[in-house]
């Protein structure tokens, strides 16, 4: 699975978003239970496929990948290690958001992920994909995504 990556951002895998809730493994079968970053994500059935294609290299081929969407996926399912990425990758990571509203105001603070700057703005409510809003370092100048937090 840590070699199975988002689709979206190539850097994390599937491991490291928090998508994969469970995999069991009996005689038969492999049954892995994923739940997608947000209804109607379009990466999920590429997650599905590519799951099974990694399994299929180490010829395990009775794989079943089923949805499961309850409780839904939260950004506090990101690991440790896939906040780094997402930083390393340029993509602020979520921070802890106390309040939805918080997000569009001019109080919030989404440090840069490129220069650390505290000095930054909101451009958009979405950036590159529905789940990320497009902010702008005052300090370097450079446009950059943030993960929204979802809860």
């Amino acid at each position: 699975m840590e070699k199975v990556p988002d689709p979206e951002i190539p850097v994390l895998s599937i491991l490291d978003l928090g998508v994969v809730r469970s995999v069991k493994v009996n005689d038969e079968e492999i049954l892995i239970e994923i739940t997608s970053t947000y209804s109607g994500c379009p990466a999920t059935d590429v997650f599905i496929a590519d799951i099974k294609s990694e399994l299929e290299k180490h010829n395990l081929t009775n794989v079943k990948v089923q949805m499961k969407y309850s409780p839904a996926w939260t950004t506090d399912w990101i690991t440790d290690k896939g906040r780094v990425k997402l930083k390393e990758f340029g993509i602020a990571p979520p921070v802890n958001e106390p309040d939805k509203s918080i997000l569009f105001a001019k109080s919030f603070v989404v440090p840069c992920p490129k220069c650390d700057s505290d000095e930054t703005h909101l451009v958009s409510q979405f950036g590159s994909t529905a789940c990320k809003a497009l902010y702008q370092c005052d300090s370097c100048q450079e446009p950059y995504d943030y993960f929204k937090c979802l809860r």
